[in-house]
């Protein structure tokens, strides 16, 4: 069984767990509409995806 030598210091522990922590998600306001939607997205409100009409738009 792989035991570790040596205790893994606080700082060493922190630098590896650096990573772990959970980002906000990120929103980009949409050039056409000015909504906010996620990047890589389809926008729900118009349907548009890089300039092309993906979905129908939805009605409120």
């Amino acid at each position: 069984m792989a035991v570790p030598k040596r205790k893994t210091t606080p700082s060493k522990r922190g630098m590896r767990r650096g990573h772990d922590a959970i980002s906000t998600t990120a929103y980009i306001e949409d050039k056409d509409s000015g909504e906010l939607r996620r990047p890589h997205h389809v926008d729900l409100k118009s349907g548009m995806y890089r300039g092309k009409q993906i979905l129908t738009p939805k009605d409120d």
